[in-house]
């Protein structure tokens, strides 16, 4: 389950960034509850989403080209140095009482940008960590392990600290987590970067890796999954703070452990992922996930009892995770290794750029119809969006399968990669996130 960890490299990101993601879990609670706390408004809430998200919807394709031409950890060093220093002048702001609402906006929107930049780099700088190709899968889900352990902790621990002393703290530990991951990429021993000469300008490269992704359906359907569950799924972390003060008659210790038991439930998911020896059955897998998802949070929108919400809350982080990092999984298998930085773009576009959209959609439908209902919506449109993924499974696997022939990938995993990297086409880690 943990063979990924036998690469120092991998093992030091694993650690920096695992220490850094709690940070980032409990900021997102003191920012959502801040949020709430100071304006009463569901569609604020999704305001602030959205101009921390929409960067990467912009900047992911330039993103991807960058990563496909300079240094990725020079990068990286570079976008957590930024992020750390957004969080810090987050905290300041909060700790003295200065804080107003386009603060919030407007540093959301410059750690959105970096994270443009930051997330698609991360995605492919993975590959560079590990050191036998065939761990490469279980790195992808350990990265999810690894987000989604943060994401158990740091929420109940931020409800707690919100509630003792305030969203300021919180937000203030953040920043000194950028720390751990700055440390790790500096004691990282790694192979003299070499260059690629291109001839092609960025916008050519830009086109190229467009063609490349969308014109190859396998490619083409994960990252149409990715963008859909983004669109009808993420939202519902944008309504939790209604759900959890307003619903269930909770405080913030009620939001973090809602959102704890997500982070439980994503968490088992992604063990659930490192512990398969290959990507086969990967395809059906995503049905079954994306159905479970949706299914869950329309049962979580009736909820009022905080028990049962909890339960839902942990099968929703199950599905969820289960479905990205499948997806990410397939794509990381299938892609040339001279276009993995513009397809991941194109991943993380889908992944962090139709958040924000459905955040706004989201938060106005709920200002007019109430946030049970519209959740409700959200997770039906989930459920039925993988639909044509199961239709055209049988064809993209058969798209697929030549690859893995080509990859020379150990037998008993090529076969079952063939498998599950056709199921894997049907349609769709932040720091992992």
């Amino acid at each position: 389950m943990f063979r990924a960890l036998r690469s120092r490299n991998y093992k030091l990101f694993f650690v920096g960034q695992g220490i850094s993601l709690i940070g980032t879990w409990m900021q997102q609670v003191a920012l959502s509850w801040l949020v709430y706390r100071l304006t009463d408004s569901v569609f604020l809430l999704g305001a602030v989403t959205f101009s921390s998200q929409i960067p990467s919807f912009l900047l992911g394709p330039f993103a991807g080209v960058l990563a496909d031409k300079f240094n990725r950890h020079k990068v990286l060093l570079l976008t957590q140095t930024l992020s750390m220093v957004q969080a810090f002048t987050l905290a300041a702001l909060v700790l003295t009482d200065t804080i107003e609402i386009w603060h919030v906006l407007a540093l959301s929107a410059f750690l959105g940008t970096i994270n443009g930049f930051d997330i698609a780099t991360r995605q492919a700088f993975v590959v560079e960590l590990v050191e036998k190709r065939e761990d490469m899968s279980n790195a992808i889900a350990l990265n999810s392990s690894m987000f989604n352990m943060a994401r158990l902790a740091g929420p109940p621990i931020a409800g707690l600290l919100i509630a003792a002393v305030g969203e300021g703290v919180c937000i203030l530990i953040n920043a000194v987590s950028y720390l751990a991951v700055l440390g790790s990429l500096l004691l990282m021993r790694l192979k003299p970067f070499e260059q690629v000469q291109q001839q092609r300008k960025v916008w050519e490269s830009l086109k190229d890796g467009f063609r490349y992704a969308f014109g190859f359906p396998p490619i083409r359907a994960l990252i149409v999954i990715v963008a859909l569950l983004s669109l009808f799924g993420m939202p519902f972390t944008v309504l939790l703070p209604v759900f959890a003060r307003d619903i269930l008659h909770g405080g913030a210790n009620t939001l973090g452990y809602l959102m704890g038991a997500s982070g439980l439930g994503a968490l088992s998911g992604a063990l659930f992922l490192a512990q398969r020896k290959s990507v086969e059955g990967l395809g059906k897998v995503i049905i079954y996930t994306m159905l479970l998802f949706g299914c869950a949070l329309i049962a979580f929108s009736f909820s009022e009892v905080f028990t049962l919400s909890l339960l839902l809350m942990l099968f929703s982080g199950f599905g969820m995770i289960v479905t990205m990092a499948s997806c990410n999984t397939l794509l990381q298998t299938i892609v040339d290794d001279d276009k993995r930085g513009r397809v991941m773009s194109l991943y993380a576009t889908a992944f962090m750029g139709m958040a924000p959209i459905g955040s706004m959609l989201a938060g106005s439908v709920a200002e007019q119809v109430g946030v049970g209902y519209t959740l409700a919506g959200c997770g039906f449109l989930c459920a039925i969006s993988v639909i044509p993924f199961a239709m055209n499974r049988p064809k993209l696997r058969q798209m697929v399968q030549p690859i893995y022939e080509r990859l020379g990938i150990v037998p008993q995993i090529a076969s079952g990669l063939q498998s599950a990297s056709n199921l894997s086409s049907t349609p769709s880690e932040g720091r992992g996130d």
